[in-house]
């Protein structure tokens, strides 16, 4: 009997969530939003000059005993997290500042061994997020006074990583010296997420300084680890980059692999390349046949698929904001619910969580002030509009400042049961956490910020880190992009750009709940063009005008230059459209299910899968 026991009392646990969250879903007025927004500003706030006034320039704040601490290379790491959440509030003061200090100071020929990893989604996403907002009229934090400082410590930062990449299969070593490379004794084990999460950092900085060796050798990664998938294709945690053997054979969507399912998916939305989506597609399609037990997901056998694991883990809670962002919403609503009930019940979710005894998983007690929850609230707030996503925002808001707000910043919780303080903040709590909080209670209150009604769509890194869908960034694998970027070989003449218009002048960056019949299958290939395969050679092409590299228009050529159709067009300004693709809901009202029985190698119904156009490559117009 005990085991229809605990799953009744799981049922009972998610059901219980869903009914309290239905008497308190309309509990959030848009004036309360408004001082939830505020009141995580001040958390931010709280953190950022604890941080500046007793940790600045050390790493990271240790906010019981108010000093810092050097946890990855001793260069300021908290800061340069911090640079485009205070763009992102408005606060040009103290982004201008940042960014000048930064400028002058920070230096990367240090004797450091530091993660690949770490430093690329913390230290060079930062770098370049806040280099694209200072240097850019359009996001309305221009910094007359810079000249691309930020951007040169990037690519130095970047090409003293390159030599980790140096191995037989193409996947970096976790870790590389800062001034002499790999060590020989460097460990030749590295996580799934480690080598396959560096595409969007790395690929940014490639199109902005016209070298394509950076996003190279992080496709080269990913194409690595994909490469080595099994027959099932499910990859594990742990892999020998020398031999390409899997060290841990355990395929799941939490610790060690979390985030290369998100980079696939982030890659093509931001370059367009469709070999991204291809991976993607056949990534989701298994993750979802094989460690999905809705609404949780367990780990498995990457082999067998048989059950090694069933444990929710926290960094599991990003999965269903990337279903928002794939547009499979049934799922991640069921899936948010059930990791919220964890939430509810002890007031942070602990790193791990035993679905068998519905139990905190001994050893996986503490709540290192992890963002991947409230991620997704936003992005299911933002897909759904549904105020019950408000709520669970307001009752994470109200953890955090009861259980970890602390003497001069926000402390780890050791222990999620007892609500045991550490004296510990790490970085991303001012990168990602406030930041999804902040903008969630924003879109509710009336946005007013760079991401909802700027410019530019963007992407959000691993890091919470802004990218923009520039044309200067997205638009490069067209056949000319502009002058000195890289060109397709097959065709080196002038260009027009076709644009879709967008029906509504009026129309924002801000998401809407909508459906869209054209838009709703990702899975499927049936709505892809093919490319013609053609490398990219750096050439001198035919160019852009200013205004259209950075997103203000496109502009139609001279009457003796016919485009491939020879029909004339007229100067269009481009509007910028939301990226969020919204599944149409299925006639019955059941959710579409991808998964299936193990047993079951059927391909999924193409009409039941998912897939945006690559709209992020349109450019976007101003304000």
């Amino acid at each position: 009997m005990g085991a229809p026991r605990k799953l009744l009392s799981l049922i009972l646990l998610i059901f219980s969530d869903i009914y309290i969250c239905k008497i308190l879903s309309e509990g959030v007025t848009k004036d309360e939003a408004k001082q939830l927004r505020d009141e995580v500003g001040g958390m931010f706030y709280y953190a950022f000059d604890g941080y500046m006034k007793h940790a600045f320039p050390h790493d990271e704040l240790k906010p019981l005993s108010c000093v810092g601490e050097d946890t990855l290379g001793g260069y300021a790491l908290t800061l340069i997290d911090s640079l485009d959440t205070l763009a992102l509030l408005g606060d040009q003061e103290r982004f201008s500042a940042s960014v000048e200090w930064i400028g002058k100071n920070l230096r990367f020929d240090i004797n450091k061994t530091v993660s690949v990893f770490e430093t690329t989604i913390r230290i060079l996403g930062g770098l370049l997020s806040a280099h694209l907002i200072a240097s850019d009229y359009n996001t309305g934090m221009r910094i007359p006074s810079y000249d691309d400082e930020l951007l040169h410590l990037a690519e130095d930062l970047a090409r003293r990583m390159l030599p980790a990449f140096d191995t037989p299969t193409g996947i970096p070593f976790g870790s590389v010296n800062l001034l002499h490379g790999v060590d020989e004794n460097e460990s030749k084990i590295t996580s799934t997420a480690g080598g396959g999460t560096l595409t969007l950092e790395f690929g940014v900085l490639s199109r902005l300084t016209n070298d394509p060796i950076f996003e190279q050798v992080t496709k080269n990664a990913v194409q690595g680890l994909w490469a080595r998938r099994s027959k099932i294709n499910l990859l594990g945690a742990h892999i020998d980059v020398f031999s390409g053997e899997w060290t841990q054979k355990d395929a799941g969507i939490g610790t060690s692999i979390d985030s290369f399912y998100e980079y696939l998916l982030k890659a093509y939305l931001l370059f367009g390349d469709e070999e991204y989506l291809f991976m993607f597609q056949e990534a989701y399609r298994a993750a979802m046949h094989y460690l999905y037990n809705d609404p949780w997901y367990v780990e498995v056998n990457m082999n067998s698929a048989a059950l090694v694991w069933p444990l929710f883990n926290s960094l599991q809670a990003f999965w269903p904001g990337l279903q928002v962002l794939a547009g499979d919403i049934d799922p991640a609503i069921r899936t948010h619910t059930a990791f919220f009930s964890v939430w509810k019940r002890y007031g942070f979710t602990p790193e791990g969580f035993n679905l068998a005894t519905l139990t905190v998983q001994q050893g996986q007690k503490s709540y290192p002030l992890r963002p991947e929850l409230i991620e997704s609230t936003y992005w299911l707030y933002k897909a759904t509009r549904n105020p019950r996503y408000l709520d669970a925002g307001r009752d994470m808001l109200a953890s955090l400042q009861y259980g970890a707000r602390c003497t001069c910043g926000y402390c780890h919780i050791s222990d999620v049961e007892f609500h045991q303080q550490e004296d510990h903040m790490e970085s991303f709590f001012l990168a990602e956490t406030v930041k999804y909080l902040w903008l969630l209670f924003d879109l509710a209150a009336g946005p007013d910020n760079l991401v909802e009604n700027g410019p530019y769509k963007y992407i959000f890194s691993t890091e919470g880190h802004l990218l923009p869908a520039t044309p200067q960034i997205s638009l490069i694998r067209e056949h000319c992009s502009y002058f000195g970027a890289y060109c397709r070989s097959s065709n080196l003449r002038p260009e027009t750009f076709p644009s879709d218009i967008s029906k509504d002048s009026r129309e924002t960056n801000q998401s809407q709940s909508y459906t869209d019949p054209d838009a709703t299958n990702f899975l499927s290939h049936s709505r892809l063009k093919k490319s013609p395969v053609s490398g990219l050679i750096k050439g001198f092409c035919p160019g852009l005008t200013h205004g259209q590299r950075f997103g203000i228009s496109y502009v139609a050529p001279d009457k003796d230059v016919e485009d491939e159709s020879s029909s004339p067009r007229k100067t269009e300004v481009v509007q910028s459209r939301p990226v969020l693709v919204v599944l149409n809901p299925s006639p019955n009202g059941e959710p579409s299910d991808i998964h299936r029985d193990p047993d079951n190698h059927q391909e999924p119904d193409k009409e039941n899968q998912i897939v945006p156009e690559p709209e992020i490559e349109e450019s976007m117009s101003g304000k």
